[in-house]
C-alpha cells in the first residue's frame, strides 16, 4: 500500500522549496494583511466618520481609491524603484514585479550588502525565507497607507480627479525615494540611519507632504474650517481600533521574520501607544476639563507613529518614555503652537497630520538615536556596533546626528517634490473643488450621500430632521421648483 504524504509536507514539488520557512511566510502574509486592514477598512472608516457628514463619502473614497491605485502602480513599476537594483544612491531602477519566475524565487533585497571601508563584507544581503511575492505584497500595503495618511491633510476640498493624478505621481517620485534610501539599500541605509518600520519613510514623509499639498490645494470653506464636527464618533473609534491592532503587523512584520525582534516590537508598540493615549487624555482633562475622544485617538496615533522607527531597537522602559513624549509634544504643537503660528494657521491641514505624523515621526526618529539598545541594534541594523546616545561612546552621539540628518533629507525632498507635483497637476486640472461643490459636498462630487436622513421627496422639516448647528452646519431642503433639480437627495443652500 502506497504511503500518503500530507500536501504541506510534500517536498518533491516546487511549492515548498528547501529555503521556505512556513512560519516566517505565514507571519509575513498575516502582517501584510493586518497592515492592509489598517487602510481598508480602518482608515476608510475613520476618515468617513471623523469628517462632517457632507464629506463622509468623499473622504472614505479618497482612501479607497489610493489603496487600489497604489497596488497597481506598485507591482507595475514602483516596487523595484524602492527595493530593486540601484539606479542612484537614493533610487532604484523601475520595473515590473509581476513575472512568475521573479515572484516565486526567494525574497531578497539586492542592494543591502553592507561593506567595511576596506571592502570586506560587514553585513550580508538581506534574504528572507519566503518567496518574493510575500515581500512585494508586504511592502505594497506600507506604500498604500502612506498615501492614505497623506490624504488626511486634504479632506473636505481637494478635487477628486486631481487626487487621482496625485497618488501615482507622489508614489513614484517621493515614496520610492524614501523607501530605497532608508530600507532598500540606499545611501541612508548604508550610512546607518535607523528607521525600524517607517517613522521617516511613512509618517514623516506623509506628514510633510500632506502639509505641503494642503498649502497648494488651499483651505476648506470658512464654515467648514470654523466647525467640522465628526458625523459618527463611535464608528470613528472602530476605524481607530483597526488602526491600533493592525500596527502589530506594521511593526511586527518589519524584521521580515517571525523572530524575537518581532515579538519585542509588537509589545513596545502597544506599550507606547497606550502611554501616549493616556498622557494626551490627561492633558485634555487638565487644560480643557474634559477628556476628548478625538483627542484620545490622536494620542493613540502619535504613540503608534513615535514608536515606529524604534519599535524593535529599544527596551520596554524606553517605550514608555517615548509614549510620554508622543502624548505631550504633539499635543503641545497642536493645541498651543498651532494656534499661535501664522504659518500653521494659514495652511488648512484637515486632520492635523503634520502634528500627528510629521512631528511625532521626526521625534520618534531622534529618540531612536538616543535610546537604541546596542544588542537590539545588532539584531536589525546593517551597521554593526550601532547604539543610542545614552549608551555612550562616539557611536552613540553619531547615531543621534545620523537620525537628524536622515529626517531632514526626507523633509526637504518631500517639500520640493510635493510642490512640483501639485503645480504640474494644477496645469491640467484644478487642485481644489469649485465653490459650489464645496458648499454641497458628497452629493455634488459623487452623487451619493453617506446617510439617508429622510425619505425621497419628503419636505425638510426642522422639527423632525434637525437643523442649524446641530445639523452639520448646513440647512437642507428639497427642490420644489420643477425648473431646478439636484443630482442627489438633497441640495445645500
Amino acid at each position: 500500500m502506497a504511503t500518503s504524504v500530507p500536501a504541506y509536507q510534500y517536498q518533491n514539488g516546487t511549492a515548498v522549496p528547501i529555503w521556505l520557512n512556513k512560519g516566517d511566510n505565514a507571519w509575513q502574509m498575516i502582517a501584510a494583511t493586518l497592515v492592509g486592514l489598517q487602510s481598508m477598512p480602518g482608515l476608510v472608516i475613520l476618515y468617513g466618520s471623523i469628517v462632517k457628514k457632507k464629506w463622509a463619502v468623499n473622504s472614505a473614497f479618497m482612501a479607497l481609491y489610493a489603496f487600489a491605485a497604489v497596488i497597481i502602480c506598485w507591482v507595475t513599476w514602483a516596487y523595484k524603484m524602492s527595493f530593486g537594483d540601484k539606479l542612484l544612491p537614493f533610487w532604484g531602477k523601475a520595473g515590473p514585479a509581476l513575472g512568475q519566475s521573479y515572484l516565486i524565487a526567494q525574497a531578497g533585497l539586492p542592494e543591502t550588502t553592507q561593506y567595511h571601508k576596506n571592502g570586506s563584507i560587514e553585513t550580508s544581503e538581506q534574504t528572507q525565507f519566503y518567496p518574493m511575492a510575500s515581500m512585494v505584497w508586504f511592502q505594497c500595503v506600507f506604500a498604500a497607507i502612506t498615501l492614505i495618511l497623506l490624504a488626511g491633510s486634504l479632506l473636505g476640498r481637494m478635487n477628486i480627479r486631481a487626487w487621482m493624478m496625485f497618488v501615482p505621481l507622489w508614489l513614484t517620485f517621493s515614496y520610492t525615494v524614501g523607501a530605497f534610501s532608508l530600507w532598500g539599500g540606499g545611501f541612508l541605509y548604508h550610512w546607518g540611519v535607523a528607521d525600524y518600520s517607517g517613522g521617516y519613510v511613512i509618517h514623516l514623509s506623509s506628514g510633510i507632504a500632506g502639509f505641503t499639498a494642503a498649502y497648494w490645494v488651499g483651505p476648506r470653506t470658512l464654515s467648514d474650517r470654523e466647525r467640522f464636527p465628526p458625523n459618527n464618533v463611535l464608528l470613528m473609534l472602530a476605524g481607530a481600533g483597526l488602526l491600533w491592532l493592525g500596527w502589530a503587523g506594521f511593526n511586527g512584520g518589519d524584521p521580515y521574520a517571525a523572530n524575537i525582534d518581532a515579538s519585542l516590537a509588537v509589545l513596545n508598540t502597544n506599550v507606547c501607544a497606550a502611554t501616549s493615549l493616556l498622557v494626551w487624555t490627561c492633558l485634555d482633562v487638565i487644560f480643557f476639563k474634559k477628556p476628548s475622544v478625538i483627542g484620545a485617538v490622536q494620542g493613540m496615533i502619535t504613540g503608534l507613529v513615535c514608536i515606529t522607527p524604534a519599535a524593535g531597537l529599544i527596551q520596554g522602559w524606553a517605550a514608555i518614555v517615548l509614549g510620554i513624549m508622543s502624548g505631550s509634544v504633539p499635543w503641545f504643537t497642536m493645541m498651543i503652537v498651532h494656534k499661535r503660528s501664522s504659518l500653521l494657521q494659514q495652511v488648512d491641514d484637515t486632520l492635523g497630520v503634520f502634528h500627528t505624523h510629521a512631528v511625532a515621526g521626526f521625534m520618534g526618529g531622534i529618540l531612536t538615536g538616543i535610546f537604541a539598545q546596542p544588542e537590539l541594534c545588532n539584531l536589525f541594523l546593517p551597521v554593526t556596533n550601532s547604539q543610542g546616545g545614552i549608551y555612550g561612546g562616539k557611536a552613540g552621539g553619531v547615531q543621534v546626528g545620523k537620525q537628524i540628518a536622515g529626517g531632514l533629507f526626507i523633509i526637504g525632498w518631500n517639500i520640493v517634490v510635493t510642490s512640483i507635483i501639485c503645480n504640474v497637476i494644477k496645469f491640467v486640472i484644478p487642485l481644489r473643488m469649485s465653490e459650489e461643490d464645496l458648499m454641497i459636498g458628497d452629493d455634488a462630487v459623487h452623487g451619493e450621500e453617506a446617510y439617508a436622513l429622510w425619505g425621497d421627496g419628503e419636505k425638510y422639516d426642522k422639527t423632525k430632521h434637525g437643523g442649524g448647528s446641530n445639523s452639520d452646519d448646513t440647512l437642507h431642503h428639497y427642490a420644489t421648483d420643477i425648473n431646478k433639480t439636484s443630482s442627489g437627495a438633497t441640495q445645500v443652500v
